[in-house]
């Protein structure tokens, strides 16, 4: 199937056509002198200065009763406590060994309350005032002044609600919002609490609607691009007029302009938006009333086209390329579910580091900043709605508001990220347990019509884990197919479907705690468990259902029209600490009876209270810090770049002429490598090989070193030392200026180093730390797996070498952050972070 035609559509069905206003032709700019009406659209940002309370199941695993009427704007809430939102109260903790670690062993679950009082201008009488959540975590209830508003159970849904008819303008008005976070909600961590930002919007009783403005591109020439713009307005009537503006994101400069609430914008020259050069461009839509401005409204865009074809792939604005992609939960790691624009670019800048382009927003719509930021860096994006449909995974999931809210939230998606060019897939579930029957099948066929009906111009595909689901017609329901680990299964799928476009949509699942290697290294992919509850980085085990990495690579090399693939996952993330998960859900990624009953013995084995609450999932660990795998994918996904990387470590006193293998990552063909100067001998990758290696190297300290070559020619070296004993702390920071606006980070890496500034692979040091100046430490972490220290400590203890400390700025203050690291036994150190005044 060539979904061209699909994603190429020109025209969405009118959303709110004005009577009195049609296209016209092109008009000079805006005039400027324009009247603009007092009661113009203001945007509040609402984060500031809430006052929050915890009931039913507490941090400590005790009960609390909920008061009645909590949501009275009389009740005295002073002594609750006063914070800023994005909030994430899971992440506080306790750490507890009876919680699961299926969901991080953290007390997200329970019930929070968040108050809100605010004085209300005189003149918002006669305006309508929306409140907007970006997402609350979760089964949401809004209260303005003791009367209901609204509510919307999904915690991943971005809404809004009206406040009009409750508003007291002139007078101070409370908010109350409710959140019933249930137990056993999730398969992995889902944080708690309005962890998303949340804004006031005040608006004319003629106004642009929620999300009203979509643009899309349906000719794109050298020369020019037709520019197609859909308004909604609300309120509209014969005296509403509509003019649109284009100017590029980087200048000022309006380069076309139009009236009419849907129209095309013809724009001269266009700048294309791909992931070399994201050029982005931004229309202002301004609504006009009797000759007064009473709206204005802007919307980012880019100028791009895509393609899925079956027999070529994925194609951007013509040229081919593949996705090279990753999935992502939606945690931040140390700072849990409570979003964080830098934290996301500084993911995003690491994901491209390795040659990453794309990321699935697994299993969840994700935060908008993470798309707000693709489209300026330059990354594709499949969106993701659910999890489950009707038949849930675990008892309180999803499945309780399918029937009711699938459609809400489905729309609510699309119309929230449709104008974002980084979005090329929607896609309706994860492994949904439906595959397999008729009734899911039209349920499927409905949700892929609902997005269709919003977005005609990009396809709609699945994750699928059942291998009948590419055969029985479930296949049929979708536009793009995606298998969940089926390598094997791509042949047979192409011969069968040779007109349908496919892909992996969840691949290879290895796992390995970073710095950790077990012997004897063994091809055995269930053998690489070892030490208390790690996995070995040998980048060789993976659960029963995945591969490594090596076996995808060959199958996507042996069937290249299979256009890419999504790794589970680029970061490690809170929950599914699997080999060592009791998650009964494992169970539904088996097809062979008997292999569903093996897995079932070794999830009692492991009973309640093992230790991990973070996975290994991740090529990159729950800090950041890369473990080895990300150099064997960056090795394939950036084939251009010099490199190479030696594992293990060599600090092996217990191994002294005992053989221990050496792998080698390189972007090279061959490589050889050396031994204290002595040559182990030279390999070349052979068809279908994707790592070189040294399987009887036998143990002496002192120095390895490799030399890669390609197509015969010196290309790249590395070495890895014996270490001497840890002697010193070194600090280096991402970024040593950030802004004063109480919300940009910098990310601190703390390493325990010898006298030569090597990293010591094996220490443990603990680690404390000071702060002076603008600045606050707002996480630590070390990327361990068991660790169950927590998060706002003011020590860590470094797992093999590393740890991480994450500073915010204080809003409004600028100077120097001083950060002291101390151990004892080690020479100490000291970073300075600079804090400007911010601009925002």
């Amino acid at each position: 199937m060539n979904t061209r035609n699909l994603c190429l559509s020109a025209f969405f069905a009118s959303i709110a056509l004005l009577r009195s206003v049609s296209c016209a032709d092109e008009l000079t700019p805006i005039n400027e002198l324009l009247p603009v009406a007092e009661s113009g659209r203001e945007t509040i940002e609402f984060n500031e200065a809430w006052r929050f309370a915890r009931f039913g199941l507490m941090p400590d695993g005790s009960q609390l009763a909920e008061p009645k009427r909590l949501e009275s704007p009389l009740l005295d809430d002073s002594p609750w406590r006063l914070l800023n939102l994005p909030h994430d109260w899971g992440i506080e903790g306790p750490f507890r060994d009876d919680l699961p670690n299926r969901t991080g062993k953290l007390p997200w679950a329970g019930i929070g309350w968040y108050r809100k009082s605010f004085s209300s201008s005189e003149s918002d009488a006669g305006k309508r005032v929306f409140i907007e959540f970006d997402g609350s975590m979760s089964g949401t209830t809004v209260w303005l002044n003791g009367e209901y508003v609204g509510e919307w159970p999904y915690g991943y849904s971005s809404f809004r609600f009206e406040l009009t008819d409750h508003l007291k303008p002139g007078e101070t008005n409370t908010i109350a919002v409710r959140l019933d976070n249930k137990p056993e909600s999730s398969r992995w961590y889902p944080g708690g609490g309005i962890y998303r930002n949340v804004r006031l919007v005040k608006c004319h009783p003629v106004h642009v609607g929620h999300w009203g403005v979509t643009v899309t591109t349906p000719k794109i020439t050298e020369e020019n691009a037709a520019v197609q713009i859909n308004t909604q307005v609300e309120g509209a009537n014969d005296s509403t007029e509509v003019q649109h503006e284009v100017r590029a994101a980087a200048s000022s400069e309006v380069v076309a302009n139009k009236s009419g609430a849907n129209c095309t914008i013809q724009i001269d020259n266009p700048k294309l938006w791909d992931l070399e050069t994201p050029e982005l461009y931004v229309l202002k839509t301004t609504i006009i009333q009797n000759g007064v401005v009473v709206d204005v409204v802007e919307t980012t865009f880019g100028i791009r086209t895509i393609e899925f074809d079956a027999d070529r792939g994925f194609l951007l604005n013509g040229n081919l390329i593949r996705m090279n992609g990753v999935c992502q939960h939606h945690d931040l790691g140390p700072l849990g579910s409570a979003v964080n624009t830098r934290a996301i670019e500084r993911q995003i800048e690491i994901l491209q580091a390795m040659g990453c382009n794309a990321i699935r927003t697994s299993h969840n719509p994700p935060a908008p900043e993470l798309l707000e930021l693709c489209d300026r860096m330059g990354m594709l994006v499949q969106v993701e709605a659910f999890d489950c449909w009707k038949s849930g995974k675990v008892p309180n999931d999803y499945s309780l508001h399918f029937t009711d809210w699938h459609e809400k939230d489905l729309r609510a998606m699309v119309r929230r990220d449709r104008n974002h060019p980084c979005v090329v897939m929607w896609s309706t579930g994860n492994e949904i347990r439906e595959q397999n029957n008729e009734a899911g099948h039209a349920i499927s066929r409905r949700l892929t019509e609902i997005i269709h009906a919003e977005d005609p111009t990009r396809p709609v595909t699945a994750g699928c884990n059942k291998p009948a689901a590419g055969f029985n017609g479930f296949e049929k329901t979708v536009d793009v197919f995606g298998y969940n680990y089926k390598p094997h299964l791509y042949q047979k799928f192409r011969q069968t479907h040779p007109r349908q476009p496919l892909y992996g949509s969840e691949t290879a699942s290895t796992v390995s705690s970073r710095g950790e290697y077990f012997f004897p290294v063994s091809n055995d992919k269930s053998k690489g468990s070892g030490g208390w509850f790690q996995v070995s980085s040998y980048d060789l085990s993976a659960p029963p259902w995945a591969n490594n990495p090596d076996i995808e690579f060959a199958a996507q090399d042996k069937f290249p029209s299979v256009f890419g693939e999504f790794v589970w996952t680029g970061f490690d993330y809170l929950g599914e600490p699997t080999p060592y998960n009791n998650d009964a859900t494992n169970l539904l990624n088996f097809s062979d009876p008997q292999a569903r009953e093996r897995m079932e013995m070794e999830l009692k084995k492991l009973g309640d209270n093992i230790p991990p609450r973070s996975s290994y999932f991740g090529i990159v660990d729950l800090c950041g810090f890369p473990k080895d795998r990300f150099y064997l994918y960056q090795a394939r996904w950036r084939p251009q770049l010099p490199m190479a990387h030696i594992l293990p470590h060599w600090n092996w006193p217990n191994r002294v002429d005992k053989v221990t293998p050496v792998h080698v990552y390189t972007s090279g063909d061959e490589a050889e490598l050396f031994l204290n100067g002595n040559s182990l001998g030279r390999r070349k990758k052979g068809e279908y090989e994707y790592r070189l290696r040294w399987d009887d190297v036998v143990y002496q300290p002192g120095e390895l070193k490799v030399v890669a070559y390609k197509q015969g020619k010196r290309w790249a070296e590395a070495t890895s030392k014996t270490t001497a004993d840890a002697a010193k702390i070194d600090m280096s920071a991402d970024r040593s200026t950030i802004e004063a606006d109480g919300q940009d980070l910098s990310f601190v890496r703390v390493q325990v180093s010898d006298n030569e500034g090597l990293l010591v692979p094996r220490s443990d040091n603990r680690i404390q730390f000071a702060i002076e100046g603008p600045g606050e430490i707002i996480a630590v972490g070390n990327g361990d797996a068991t660790s169950h220290q927590s998060f706002q400590a003011m020590d860590r203890e470094v797992f093999n070498g590393l740890c991480l400390v994450v500073i915010r700025s204080r809003k409004g203050e600028s100077g120097e952050i001083k950060l002291t690291a101390k151990s004892e036994g080690l020479q100490s150190a000291q970073i300075t972070v600079k804090v400007k005044k911010s601009l925002k």
